[in-house]
């Protein structure tokens, strides 16, 4: 059984739901029509009661035992949960009846490992906007190519997902921009663009889904921790 959480933690995460409202508007978008994932990763358990208490059904985990956990325990037909991590094809099969949507497909080979646990499964193709070999992501030229290989697989590729370089928000722009005009080529209707940090630029280039952990609930007690996917 969760653990309510304490009603001055939900009238926070309240209350930060409604700066991020503000922050999309100010950005030129439309809250209505951006989709907010409630990112709770290393967060304490009672966020994930928060977040629903809030309205927001839709909640990411980059981690897959932490997913299985909270999915499961959490078992509110409403919520649809986000696979943010790198994928390990090993644990696909343990996470797969929990997730709504993959966030982070990368590679063909990964995609193939989703398919035949769940055949038609929601995917999002991550873009690696930096030279970086360590940042997980497909290179924006080999997308269309890594797409057809996904959709072959069955697979529902719905967008494309990025995160933005170290560098602080406006180094972002650049990559969001072309992302989003890669989607568009595509005919992809999701840019899961936007963080925490950089949300606001994020917007203004076209994103329709951001991903929100700090700004939400507050600094993670492993805050010194690399940023990645929130």
């Amino acid at each position: 059984m969760a653990i309510l959480p304490r009603d001055d933690y939900v009238e926070q995460v309240q209350f930060n739901l409604g700066r991020i409202y503000d922050r999309i508007n100010a950005a030129g978008g439309n809250p209505d029509e951006v989709t907010i994932v409630a990112v709770t990763k290393e967060q304490p358990a009672e966020a994930v009661d928060a977040a629903l208490a809030a309205g927001l059904i839709q909640l990411g985990e980059n981690r897959a035992d932490a997913l299985v956990d909270r999915a499961a325990s959490h078992a509110v037909p409403e919520a649809c949960w986000h696979y943010l991590g790198q994928v390990q094809r090993n644990k696909v099969r343990r996470v797969a009846p929990f997730v709504s949507l993959w966030q982070s497909v990368d590679r063909a080979e990964v995609g193939a490992a989703i398919a035949r646990h769940v055949a038609d499964a929601s995917v999002l193709v991550q873009v690696n906007l930096t030279d970086d070999p360590q940042r997980g992501g497909a290179a924006i030229e080999a997308v269309p190519a890594l797409v057809r290989d996904l959709q072959h697989d069955g697979l529902r590729v719905c967008g494309l997902m990025a995160v933005g370089p170290h560098g602080g928000p406006e180094a972002a722009r650049p990559g969001f921009t072309a992302v989003v005009a890669q989607a568009d080529a595509l005919g992809l209707p999701i840019r899961s663009l936007g963080m925490s940090e950089d949300l606001d630029v994020a917007i203004a280039c076209g994103s329709t889904m951001v991903r929100v952990g700090a700004a939400l609930f507050g600094a993670r007690p492993q805050s010194t921790r690399p940023r990645h996917l929130n």
